[in-house]
């Protein structure tokens, strides 16, 4: 699958490790891909950053995804539901945290988990990863690159997308942006 990537996709991949190993992750997740993504420059995916006016939101993207990973990687959606059932998620992270430390729940704890000088991705990384094959495939590309990356990752329920949604990137917006004869 990797033979299909762009220079562009590739950077988006080599960024997320980069990210990853900078944040002392065990293993490289969507949300490094996402942060990837926002590092390229004069790709589709960073126009369609600019032209949904989140390209300047990058400080705001962070901030939800490092509270995110603080709700143990529950989304804002994955709250209030619990939320309905009677449980505050906000305090069960407060105690939590008072028992065994500050970001015990984002799993922040260095020296963990990739061996033979390589971090491993997600579950979750791999599948966007596959899901943008998918779509450079659907949309009968012969290469697969950073926008389908980036389509990919709005289009996979979880965290990123939710915080691309909340910024005004949903997948239909960044699929008209990108691809405005759609």
């Amino acid at each position: 699958m990797f033979e299909r990537f762009t220079r562009g996709a590739r950077a988006v991949v080599t960024g997320a490790v980069a990210h990853a190993e900078r944040a002392g992750a065990d293993a490289v997740a969507e949300e490094h891909l996402l942060l990837a993504l926002f590092d390229q420059e004069d790709t589709k995916a960073s126009f369609a950053f600019r032209s949904l006016g989140i390209a300047d939101l990058r400080d705001s993207v962070e901030s939800e995804l490092a509270e995110a990973r603080r709700r143990g990687g529950l989304s804002k959606a994955d709250a209030e539901a619990l939320a309905g059932l009677g449980i505050d998620v906000t305090e069960v992270v407060s105690r939590v945290e008072q028992a065994h430390g500050a970001g015990v729940l984002a799993g922040d704890q260095k020296d963990k988990g990739w061996w033979a000088g390589r971090r491993s991705f997600t579950r979750e990384a791999k599948s966007a990863l596959e899901k943008s094959l998918r779509i450079a495939v659907g949309r009968r590309d012969r290469a697969i690159g950073d926008e389908h990356i980036l389509l990919a990752l709005a289009a996979r329920p979880g965290v990123v997308a939710e915080v691309l949604a909340d910024h005004g990137a949903s997948f239909t917006a960044l699929e008209r942006a990108m691809f405005p004869a759609a």
